[in-house]
């Protein structure tokens, strides 16, 4: 499906928002008069019933990013910078019909895997406690469990979780592979989440890679939980609201199970909240994505999506429309 000609405004050419300077990302398409606003500021640089193409800002907030939409009169395409777009998709309703939600499949699957990656050897090696035994100290040798031999299941297993298997490969473990329906990927079989309650007894690890949505809001619960077996370590790189965490401070503070969290719910975390100290528990502030790697991966998705934009072309990530 090709886009039908972009009206511009009068007297000027279509109108693209984009939470990156322009002048940063190379090769912008020269059919736009770009308008750079990173939702910071209460204030708008220009008037959103002109804009076309919508940029969303990244790491902002769950509320900034949304806050121009219901005054889009114009707006075609709305482009987030995250893997997610739970902060956005609930104001596709604000929108004039047809507009295309498109995500940033392929920027952050290098960096949440890697992350993924340490937070599951740093949590199975000890190195929280050999951090803490260094600041006091102290010689903690002994055994400690290996990632090698160990079966990792991947719930949410779409760029990212394939991501993060690309990097378990070297590591001499079993990979299960979790999506919400069942099928076959290049790597083998893909189990649905209903086959859940089969497989989370026998995973020595559980990685939680899958968008928020309705369907898997709470899914790791009290009974996700209790089905995993003693000592399972259980890794949230999707987001917050995925794992109940009521019912994961009763499983880690008992020490039955341990975790490595990316996402927590609430978040940020605040002081004082049980799970900054509870037993087994490795904490990071949400920085799956925000690494080195994002900037040139979102300018040349930035560049590609305007691109296909400014030449009618079918957009690429798109995962909803109003």
């Amino acid at each position: 499906m090709t886009d039908s000609p972009i009206a511009a405004p009068p007297g000027g050419r279509p109108q693209v928002w984009l939470s990156v300077p322009p002048q940063d990302v190379e090769g912008l398409p020269g059919a736009f008069d770009y308008v750079y606003w990173d939702g910071s500021s209460q204030d708008f640089p220009a008037d959103p019933a002109d804009a076309v193409f919508y940029v969303v800002p990244y790491m902002k907030g769950p509320t900034a990013g949304a806050r121009p939409l219901s005054r889009m009169r114009s707006v075609r395409a709305v482009q987030t910078l995250s893997a997610g777009v739970d902060h956005i998709a609930p104001h596709l309703s604000e929108l004039p019909p047809g507009v295309r939600l498109c995500n940033a499949r392929g920027v952050h699957e290098a960096s949440t895997a890697e992350l993924t990656l340490t937070l599951v050897l740093a949590s199975l090696r000890g190195i929280p406690r050999f951090v803490r035994g260094q600041d006091n100290e102290k010689w903690y040798a002994g055994f400690y469990p290996a990632l090698a031999d160990r079966r990792v299941l991947i719930v949410g297993y779409g760029s990212i979780g394939a991501a993060v298997e690309d990097r378990l490969t070297a590591f001499e473990c079993e990979v299960v592979r979790v999506a919400r329906s069942a099928r076959d990927s290049p790597r083998g079989r893909v189990h649905a989440l209903a086959d859940l309650p089969d497989l989370l007894p026998s995973a020595d690890v559980v990685v939680l890679t899958t968008p928020l949505t309705e369907q898997t809001r709470g899914l790791a619960d009290a009974g996700f939980l209790a089905a995993m077996k003693d000592g399972a370590l259980l890794v949230n790189v999707a987001r917050g609201p995925v794992v109940d965490t009521k019912a994961l401070l009763v499983e880690t503070e008992s020490g039955r199970l341990t975790a490595a969290l990316d996402v927590t719910d609430p978040e940020p975390l605040p002081p004082g909240h049980p799970l900054w100290h509870a037993p087994g528990v490795l904490i990071s502030p949400h920085v799956g994505g925000s690494t080195s790697a994002f900037l040139p991966r979102a300018h040349r998705l930035i560049r590609e999506q305007l691109g296909r934009f400014a030449a009618g072309e079918p957009l690429a990530n798109v995962v909803a429309t109003s």
